[in-house]
């Protein structure tokens, strides 16, 4: 259990920061990047539900899947196998993979037809869950760099989640949107 009896420390005013194996790295290190990346799609989340609260169950996971992003932060947080100071390693599951897939297929299986391309808007809950889809998929960019960087390593599950993550963002931003009936959508060449 984390405990934080001080929040600041003065550690990183020399632009470091600490990993969960006690390894310093710089603040800009793509590792830190991927899971401060992972931080800010966690935030859109929450402004998100701001807007979903009348939705029990949808608001429900997107509880679930803020709290699994700080298991997917923590996993990011431990390169290679070792173990943290606690001599505990939180890593990313085979079935909260799985659990992301069962509720896109549950959002989805509600969602009329896509007939074009959505663009980012509809209703603020929409909107927002597009904010988050958007900077979920520039962290798994960063997973995605870190993972082929020589002498880094990034668990398979953890790109799995991510990437299923920013799928599940885009069907529910389409179900808050009325399940599809008031997307806004792409009129290729509309404005030539």
């Amino acid at each position: 259990m984390v405990k934080l009896n001080k929040i600041y420390t003065r550690t990183g005013d020399d632009g470091t920061t600490g990993l969960g194996s006690g390894e310093r790295r710089k603040k800009y290190d793509l590792r830190v990047a991927a899971y401060g990346t992972l931080d800010e799609a966690n935030a859109a989340i929450g402004i998100a539900r701001l807007h979903t609260a009348n939705d029990v169950t949808l608001d429900a996971a997107l509880s679930r899947i803020q709290n699994d992003l700080f298991d997917v932060g923590a996993d990011l947080t431990m390169p290679g196998k070792g173990k943290g100071p606690g001599g505990a390693r939180l890593t990313v599951t085979q079935a909260q993979v799985a659990w992301l897939e069962d509720e896109i297929d549950r959002l989805n299986g509600e969602l009329e037809p896509l007939k074009s391309f959505v663009l980012p808007g509809g209703s603020p809950a929409a909107a927002y869950l597009h904010l988050a889809r958007t900077i979920c998929r520039r962290a798994e960019r960063l997973i995605a760099e870190l993972k082929d960087t020589p002498g880094e390593s990034v668990g398979a599950e953890v790109l799995q989640y991510v990437n299923r993550l920013s799928d599940l963002l885009f069907v529910a931003s389409r179900y808050t949107n009325g399940k599809g009936a008031r997307d806004v959508l792409w009129q290729p060449g509309q404005n030539r």
